[in-house]
Protein backbone atom coordinates (compact mmCIF):
# COMPACT_ATOMS: atom_id res chain seq x y z
CA UNK A 1 0.00 0.00 0.00
CA UNK A 2 1.33 3.20 -0.99
CA UNK A 3 -1.84 5.33 -1.51
CA UNK A 4 -1.34 8.71 0.66
CA UNK A 5 -3.38 9.40 3.96
CA UNK A 6 -5.54 12.17 2.44
CA UNK A 7 -7.97 12.30 5.23
CA UNK A 8 -5.15 15.05 6.89
CA UNK A 9 -3.33 17.60 6.26
CA UNK A 10 0.33 17.37 6.30
CA UNK A 11 2.62 19.72 7.54
CA UNK A 12 2.71 21.85 4.35
CA UNK A 13 -1.15 21.92 3.98
CA UNK A 14 -1.01 23.67 7.62
CA UNK A 15 0.92 26.17 6.91
CA UNK A 16 3.90 25.21 8.70
CA UNK A 17 6.85 26.99 7.89
CA UNK A 18 9.64 24.60 6.81
CA UNK A 19 12.52 25.20 4.64
CA UNK A 20 13.31 24.05 1.22
CA UNK A 21 12.29 23.01 -1.93
CA UNK A 22 10.19 19.56 -1.91
CA UNK A 23 9.87 17.20 -4.69
CA UNK A 24 6.63 16.60 -6.35
CA UNK A 25 5.41 13.77 -3.90
CA UNK A 26 7.46 15.27 -0.88
CA UNK A 27 8.10 12.01 -0.40
CA UNK A 28 11.23 9.35 -0.51
CA UNK A 29 9.71 8.55 -4.16
CA UNK A 30 10.70 11.42 -5.37
CA UNK A 31 14.01 10.00 -5.97
CA UNK A 32 14.83 8.04 -8.95
CA UNK A 33 14.91 4.35 -8.97
CA UNK A 34 12.93 4.35 -5.06
CA UNK A 35 10.02 2.81 -4.49
CA UNK A 36 8.35 1.78 -1.03
CA UNK A 37 5.76 -0.37 0.00
CA UNK A 38 3.81 -0.69 3.04
CA UNK A 39 1.53 -3.40 5.10
CA UNK A 40 -0.56 -3.50 8.49
CA UNK A 41 -1.39 -6.15 10.09
CA UNK A 42 -4.05 -4.72 12.47
CA UNK A 43 -6.97 -7.35 14.54
CA UNK A 44 -9.55 -6.10 16.34
CA UNK A 45 -9.86 -7.91 19.76
CA UNK A 46 -6.59 -9.78 21.54
CA UNK A 47 -6.04 -13.24 20.94
CA UNK A 48 -7.01 -16.05 23.29
CA UNK A 49 -5.68 -15.21 26.78
CA UNK A 50 -3.78 -12.35 25.98
CA UNK A 51 -4.29 -8.59 26.41
CA UNK A 52 -3.32 -6.37 23.80
CA UNK A 53 -4.55 -6.64 20.27
CA UNK A 54 -1.91 -7.07 17.48
CA UNK A 55 -1.73 -3.89 15.11
CA UNK A 56 2.05 -4.19 13.35
CA UNK A 57 3.12 -3.98 10.28
CA UNK A 58 6.43 -4.04 8.10
CA UNK A 59 7.71 -0.80 5.32
CA UNK A 60 9.77 -1.94 2.47
CA UNK A 61 12.36 0.57 0.66
CA UNK A 62 13.21 -0.84 -2.92
CA UNK A 63 16.25 0.39 -4.40
CA UNK A 64 16.08 -0.14 -8.35
CA UNK A 65 12.65 -2.01 -8.39
CA UNK A 66 12.04 -2.93 -11.81
CA UNK A 67 15.71 -4.29 -12.02
CA UNK A 68 15.52 -8.12 -13.03
CA UNK A 69 19.45 -8.58 -10.63
CA UNK A 70 20.21 -7.30 -7.96
CA UNK A 71 21.93 -3.95 -8.03
CA UNK A 72 24.47 -2.75 -5.01
CA UNK A 73 23.85 0.55 -3.71
CA UNK A 74 26.69 2.55 -2.20
CA UNK A 75 25.52 3.21 1.41
CA UNK A 76 26.63 4.58 4.74
CA UNK A 77 25.36 4.44 8.37
CA UNK A 78 25.65 5.92 11.17
CA UNK A 79 24.77 5.15 14.80
CA UNK A 80 24.06 7.79 16.89
CA UNK A 81 22.39 5.94 20.00
CA UNK A 82 22.35 2.06 19.46
CA UNK A 83 19.89 0.51 21.48
CA UNK A 84 18.08 -1.02 18.59
CA UNK A 85 19.00 -2.79 15.59
CA UNK A 86 19.85 -2.36 11.60
CA UNK A 87 20.97 -5.86 10.49
CA UNK A 88 23.79 -5.60 7.89
CA UNK A 89 25.63 -2.66 8.59
CA UNK A 90 28.62 -4.29 9.22
CA UNK A 91 29.16 -5.01 5.63
CA UNK A 92 27.67 -1.70 4.85
CA UNK A 93 30.89 -0.75 6.92
CA UNK A 94 33.13 -2.23 5.53
CA UNK A 95 32.15 -2.90 1.55
CA UNK A 96 30.48 0.29 1.50
CA UNK A 97 27.26 -0.97 -0.22
CA UNK A 98 24.19 -3.25 0.30
CA UNK A 99 22.14 -5.54 -2.36
CA UNK A 100 18.32 -5.90 -2.19
CA UNK A 101 15.57 -3.91 -0.25
CA UNK A 102 15.60 -2.23 3.37
CA UNK A 103 12.88 -3.26 5.25
CA UNK A 104 11.26 -1.86 8.84
CA UNK A 105 9.63 -3.11 11.45
CA UNK A 106 8.48 -3.98 14.98
CA UNK A 107 11.85 -5.36 17.51
CA UNK A 108 10.85 -8.71 17.67
CA UNK A 109 9.94 -9.21 13.90
CA UNK A 110 13.58 -8.47 12.44
CA UNK A 111 14.13 -12.42 12.23
CA UNK A 112 10.87 -12.91 9.95
CA UNK A 113 11.61 -9.93 7.92
CA UNK A 114 15.09 -10.63 7.32
CA UNK A 115 14.09 -14.73 6.23
CA UNK A 116 11.14 -13.35 4.27
CA UNK A 117 13.33 -11.11 2.11
CA UNK A 118 15.63 -13.66 1.29
CA UNK A 119 12.94 -15.40 -0.30
CA UNK A 120 11.80 -12.93 -1.74
CA UNK A 121 15.43 -12.22 -3.37
CA UNK A 122 15.75 -15.61 -3.81
CA UNK A 123 12.26 -15.44 -6.19
CA UNK A 124 12.78 -11.49 -7.34
CA UNK A 125 16.65 -12.36 -8.90
CA UNK A 126 16.29 -16.41 -9.79
CA UNK A 127 18.75 -16.04 -12.13
CA UNK A 128 21.54 -14.77 -9.93
CA UNK A 129 20.49 -16.85 -7.15
CA UNK A 130 19.99 -20.15 -8.32
CA UNK A 131 23.05 -19.71 -11.47
CA UNK A 132 25.96 -21.53 -11.26
CA UNK A 133 27.65 -20.58 -8.22
CA UNK A 134 25.69 -19.94 -4.61
CA UNK A 135 25.74 -16.08 -3.57
CA UNK A 136 25.13 -14.86 0.04
CA UNK A 137 22.08 -11.96 0.80
CA UNK A 138 22.25 -10.16 3.75
CA UNK A 139 19.11 -8.29 3.94
CA UNK A 140 18.79 -4.68 5.70
CA UNK A 141 16.19 -4.71 8.34
CA UNK A 142 15.60 -2.24 10.82
CA UNK A 143 13.09 -1.74 13.83
CA UNK A 144 11.94 -0.02 16.24
CA UNK A 145 9.48 -1.31 20.02
CA UNK A 146 5.85 -0.85 19.10
CA UNK A 147 4.96 -3.02 22.51
CA UNK A 148 2.81 -0.35 23.64
CA UNK A 149 -0.26 -0.44 21.06
CA UNK A 150 0.83 -4.15 19.67
CA UNK A 151 1.04 -7.46 21.45
CA UNK A 152 4.61 -7.48 20.25
CA UNK A 153 5.08 -10.92 21.94
CA UNK A 154 2.75 -12.44 19.66
CA UNK A 155 5.26 -12.63 17.30
CA UNK A 156 2.00 -12.22 14.63
CA UNK A 157 4.08 -10.50 11.58
CA UNK A 158 4.26 -13.49 8.86
CA UNK A 159 6.33 -14.18 5.54
CA UNK A 160 3.23 -13.17 3.71
CA UNK A 161 3.14 -9.91 5.54
CA UNK A 162 6.50 -9.03 4.57
CA UNK A 163 6.25 -10.55 0.97
CA UNK A 164 3.15 -8.32 1.17
CA UNK A 165 4.73 -5.44 1.39
CA UNK A 166 7.71 -5.74 -0.51
CA UNK A 167 5.46 -7.04 -3.48
CA UNK A 168 3.31 -3.72 -3.20
CA UNK A 169 6.60 -1.61 -3.67
CA UNK A 170 5.66 1.34 -5.86
CA UNK A 171 7.28 4.96 -6.86
CA UNK A 172 3.99 6.35 -5.82
CA UNK A 173 2.94 8.46 -3.09
CA UNK A 174 3.60 6.55 0.58
CA UNK A 175 1.51 6.21 3.30
CA UNK A 176 2.12 7.62 6.80
CA UNK A 177 0.86 7.71 10.02
CA UNK A 178 0.00 4.62 11.25
CA UNK A 179 0.81 2.80 8.24
CA UNK A 180 3.45 -0.79 7.44
CA UNK A 181 5.91 -0.84 10.40
CA UNK A 182 4.76 2.44 11.68
CA UNK A 183 1.37 1.30 12.54
CA UNK A 184 1.81 1.00 16.38
CA UNK A 185 4.59 3.78 16.78
CA UNK A 186 4.33 6.49 19.36
CA UNK A 187 6.62 10.07 19.20
CA UNK A 188 6.64 12.74 21.64
CA UNK A 189 3.80 10.89 23.65
CA UNK A 190 1.34 11.69 20.52
CA UNK A 191 0.90 9.06 17.75
CA UNK A 192 3.46 8.53 15.65
CA UNK A 193 4.77 5.77 12.77
CA UNK A 194 5.92 6.55 9.19
CA UNK A 195 6.61 10.03 7.45
CA UNK A 196 8.48 11.27 4.78
CA UNK A 197 9.51 14.01 3.14
CA UNK A 198 11.86 15.30 0.18
CA UNK A 199 14.22 18.14 -1.04
CA UNK A 200 15.23 19.21 -4.70
CA UNK A 201 19.14 20.55 -4.74
CA UNK A 202 20.72 22.54 -7.24
CA UNK A 203 24.21 21.02 -8.33
CA UNK A 204 26.07 22.18 -11.76
CA UNK A 205 22.91 23.39 -12.85
CA UNK A 206 20.93 19.97 -12.45
CA UNK A 207 18.24 19.37 -10.10
CA UNK A 208 18.67 16.35 -7.53
CA UNK A 209 16.45 14.57 -4.82
CA UNK A 210 17.40 13.85 -1.45
CA UNK A 211 14.35 11.93 0.37
CA UNK A 212 13.80 10.60 4.00
CA UNK A 213 10.98 8.15 5.29
CA UNK A 214 11.17 7.71 8.91
CA UNK A 215 9.78 5.05 11.81
CA UNK A 216 8.94 7.82 14.34
CA UNK A 217 8.69 6.18 17.44
CA UNK A 218 10.95 8.44 19.76
CA UNK A 219 10.70 11.33 21.90
CA UNK A 220 9.05 12.61 25.03
CA UNK A 221 6.23 14.93 24.77
CA UNK A 222 8.55 17.76 26.66
CA UNK A 223 10.81 18.25 23.80
CA UNK A 224 8.52 18.44 21.41
CA UNK A 225 9.57 21.28 18.73
CA UNK A 226 7.99 22.35 15.76
CA UNK A 227 10.01 24.90 13.53
CA UNK A 228 11.84 26.35 16.82
CA UNK A 229 8.60 26.66 18.72
CA UNK A 230 8.35 24.33 21.84
CA UNK A 231 5.08 23.07 21.00
CA UNK A 232 5.18 20.00 23.87
CA UNK A 233 5.02 22.16 26.29
CA UNK A 234 1.16 23.86 25.50
CA UNK A 235 0.00 21.34 23.45
CA UNK A 236 -2.96 18.92 25.36
CA UNK A 237 -3.83 15.52 24.65
CA UNK A 238 -0.51 13.56 25.05
CA UNK A 239 -0.09 11.11 26.92
CA UNK A 240 1.38 10.33 30.11
CA UNK A 241 4.66 11.58 29.73
CA UNK A 242 7.25 8.29 30.75
CA UNK A 243 10.57 9.42 33.23
CA UNK A 244 12.72 8.49 30.11
CA UNK A 245 12.79 7.84 26.72
CA UNK A 246 11.90 4.79 25.46
CA UNK A 247 11.19 4.51 21.47
CA UNK A 248 13.59 4.69 18.63
CA UNK A 249 13.85 6.09 15.33
CA UNK A 250 14.85 4.78 11.90
CA UNK A 251 15.40 7.28 9.32
CA UNK A 252 16.58 5.85 5.65
CA UNK A 253 17.95 8.59 3.41
CA UNK A 254 18.01 7.95 -0.25
CA UNK A 255 19.37 10.42 -3.12
CA UNK A 256 20.12 10.60 -7.11
CA UNK A 257 23.79 12.42 -6.05
CA UNK A 258 26.50 10.41 -6.96
CA UNK A 259 28.19 9.43 -3.76
CA UNK A 260 30.92 7.44 -2.44
CA UNK A 261 30.06 5.58 1.34
CA UNK A 262 32.36 7.50 2.79
CA UNK A 263 30.23 10.64 1.60
CA UNK A 264 27.16 8.68 2.23
CA UNK A 265 28.17 7.86 6.08
CA UNK A 266 28.51 11.70 6.11
CA UNK A 267 24.99 12.14 4.90
CA UNK A 268 23.56 9.75 7.08
CA UNK A 269 25.45 11.74 10.34
CA UNK A 270 23.10 14.50 9.44
CA UNK A 271 19.90 13.24 10.56
CA UNK A 272 21.08 13.06 14.35
CA UNK A 273 20.61 17.18 13.49
CA UNK A 274 17.41 16.41 11.78
CA UNK A 275 15.69 14.54 14.47
CA UNK A 276 17.39 16.95 17.21
CA UNK A 277 15.30 19.79 15.33
CA UNK A 278 12.06 18.50 16.60
CA UNK A 279 13.66 18.27 20.12
CA UNK A 280 14.91 14.82 20.81
CA UNK A 281 18.18 14.47 22.70
CA UNK A 282 18.60 10.79 21.26
CA UNK A 283 17.79 9.00 25.29
CA UNK A 284 19.54 6.55 26.51
CA UNK A 285 16.88 3.87 25.40
CA UNK A 286 16.20 4.93 21.98
CA UNK A 287 17.50 2.94 19.24
CA UNK A 288 18.39 6.11 16.32
CA UNK A 289 20.23 4.62 13.58
CA UNK A 290 20.24 6.40 10.13
CA UNK A 291 20.97 5.17 6.57
CA UNK A 292 21.48 6.67 3.83
CA UNK A 293 22.10 5.42 -0.14
CA UNK A 294 22.30 6.22 -3.30
CA UNK A 295 21.15 5.08 -6.58
CA UNK A 296 24.00 6.29 -8.74
CA UNK A 297 26.75 4.55 -9.73
CA UNK A 298 24.47 1.30 -10.50
CA UNK A 299 27.24 -1.74 -11.13
CA UNK A 300 27.25 -5.09 -11.28
CA UNK A 301 27.78 -7.70 -8.88
CA UNK A 302 31.21 -8.51 -7.85
CA UNK A 303 31.60 -11.32 -9.85
CA UNK A 304 30.45 -9.62 -12.43
CA UNK A 305 32.75 -6.70 -12.05
CA UNK A 306 36.02 -5.94 -13.96
CA UNK A 307 39.16 -5.82 -11.60
CA UNK A 308 39.13 -2.12 -11.84
CA UNK A 309 36.26 0.55 -11.72
CA UNK A 310 35.78 4.01 -11.85
CA UNK A 311 32.58 6.13 -10.35
CA UNK A 312 31.51 9.41 -10.20
CA UNK A 313 31.28 11.25 -6.89
CA UNK A 314 29.82 14.22 -5.82
CA UNK A 315 33.02 17.45 -4.79
CA UNK A 316 33.14 17.64 -0.91
CA UNK A 317 32.65 21.32 -1.59
CA UNK A 318 29.49 21.15 -2.66
CA UNK A 319 27.49 19.16 0.09
CA UNK A 320 26.55 22.22 2.61
CA UNK A 321 23.34 21.83 0.58
CA UNK A 322 22.92 18.10 0.68
CA UNK A 323 23.18 18.01 4.64
CA UNK A 324 20.89 21.20 4.81
CA UNK A 325 18.29 18.97 2.74
CA UNK A 326 18.84 15.83 4.68
CA UNK A 327 18.11 17.94 8.13
CA UNK A 328 15.18 20.00 6.85
CA UNK A 329 13.73 16.85 5.32
CA UNK A 330 14.21 14.37 8.84
CA UNK A 331 12.53 17.35 10.43
CA UNK A 332 9.39 17.61 8.36
CA UNK A 333 9.53 13.98 7.81
CA UNK A 334 8.98 13.38 11.65
CA UNK A 335 6.01 16.22 11.99
CA UNK A 336 4.28 14.38 8.86
CA UNK A 337 4.56 11.43 10.45
CA UNK A 338 2.89 12.41 13.83
CA UNK A 339 0.04 14.45 11.61
CA UNK A 340 -0.71 11.77 9.43
CA UNK A 341 -1.28 8.92 12.69
CA UNK A 342 -4.77 8.38 14.11
CA UNK A 343 -5.21 7.90 17.79
CA UNK A 344 -4.82 4.46 19.52
CA UNK A 345 -5.89 2.58 22.77
CA UNK A 346 -3.43 0.14 23.87
CA UNK A 347 -6.60 -1.88 25.08
CA UNK A 348 -9.77 -2.85 23.21
CA UNK A 349 -11.40 -0.85 26.45
CA UNK A 350 -9.83 2.28 25.51
CA UNK A 351 -7.77 2.75 28.51
CA UNK A 352 -3.79 3.60 27.54
CA UNK A 353 -5.11 5.60 24.96
CA UNK A 354 -1.97 7.73 22.81
CA UNK A 355 -3.74 10.39 20.90
CA UNK A 356 -3.03 12.07 17.57
CA UNK A 357 -1.39 15.71 17.91
CA UNK A 358 -4.22 18.16 18.10
CA UNK A 359 -3.62 19.88 14.65
CA UNK A 360 -6.07 22.95 15.50
CA UNK A 361 -4.25 23.56 19.00
CA UNK A 362 -0.91 23.05 17.30
CA UNK A 363 -1.78 25.51 14.76
CA UNK A 364 -2.93 28.04 17.39
CA UNK A 365 0.32 27.79 19.40
CA UNK A 366 2.06 28.42 15.83
CA UNK A 367 -0.08 31.63 15.64
CA UNK A 368 0.96 32.58 19.01
CA UNK A 369 4.85 32.33 18.44
CA UNK A 370 4.36 34.20 15.21
CA UNK A 371 3.94 32.15 12.64
CA UNK A 372 1.22 33.53 10.55
CA UNK A 373 0.94 31.75 7.89
CA UNK A 374 -0.22 28.37 9.86
CA UNK A 375 -3.58 27.82 9.07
Amino acid sequence: MTMQNTTKPRARDLGLPFNGRTGPLNAITDVPEVAVGLHALREAQPRPGRKLPVRTGVTAIVPHPRADVPIPVFAGIHRFNGNGEMTGTHWIEDGGYFLGPVTITNTHSVGIAHHATVKWMLERYSSTYYGERPRWIMPVVAETFDGILNDINALALSEADVLAALNSASNGPVAEGNSGGGTAMIAYGFKGGTGTSSRQVRIADKDHTVGVLVQANHGLREWLTVCGVPVGRHLPGAAAAPAAELGSIIVVVATDIAMAPHQLKRVARRCAIGIGRNGTPGGNSSGDIFLAFSTANPRPLAARAPAFRSIDMLEDDEFDPVYMAVVEAVEEAVVNAMLAAEGMSGTVDGRDRVEAIPVEALVEIMRRHGHDSAR
